[in-house]
């Protein structure tokens, strides 16, 4: 049985201020838990930063009352940093273990992360799953524009480097 704060909630319309609490508490809580680091939220947008490319985009899709796409974004550089602290290892060591071991300890962050904050849209009233997350590695990766989804981008700074969530919610029809 529902609560009446519950329907009352998921009357509730997603804005920009709960995309960004959401996203913000969910990066915070991985990277404090998982990497007992801090991490700042230095900009927002509603379109993918001009000229922006990556060299890892890690994506995991959600659906259900709510639908959309969070893309992670980063440099390898940044990857490697994320790994070594996630799991104790140098770059040498990551290096060694090959592609499996960044797609695997990237996945997971970015499976954590998603997870917080479709955990978070849960709660206000959007209940949704997840999909599995699917890693993209190369130069100059960007996340092409669509029309049908509202884009709500925000960049974070941990240790020096650069985070970009990039979350696509599928628009109204």
């Amino acid at each position: 049985m529902f609560t009446k704060d519950y329907c009352m909630a998921a009357t509730q319309q997603i804005t920009e201020a709960i995309i960004q609490k959401s996203i913000f508490d969910a990066v915070r809580n991985v990277t404090k838990t998982m990497l007992s680091r801090d991490i700042t939220l230095v900009s927002q947008a509603r379109e993918p930063f001009a000229g922006a490319s990556y060299e890892i985009i890690d994506t995991v899709g959600f659906a259900g009352d709510i639908n959309g796409t969070v893309y992670l974004c980063m440099s390898e550089k940044f990857a490697f940093h994320l790994i070594g602290l996630m799991l104790g290892m140098t770059q040498h060591e990551i290096e060694l273990g090959g592609p499996d071991v960044i797609k695997d300890a990237i996945g997971e962050l970015t499976n954590m992360t998603v997870g917080g904050f479709k955990n978070q849209l849960c709660d206000i009233g959007f209940p949704c799953m997840l999909s599995l997350p699917a890693i993209m590695r190369g130069t100059r990766l960007a996340i092409a524009p669509n029309k049908s989804t509202a884009c709500h981008v925000f960049e974070f700074k941990c240790d020096g480097h650069t985070l970009v969530a990039d979350i696509r919610l599928k628009a109204d029809e």
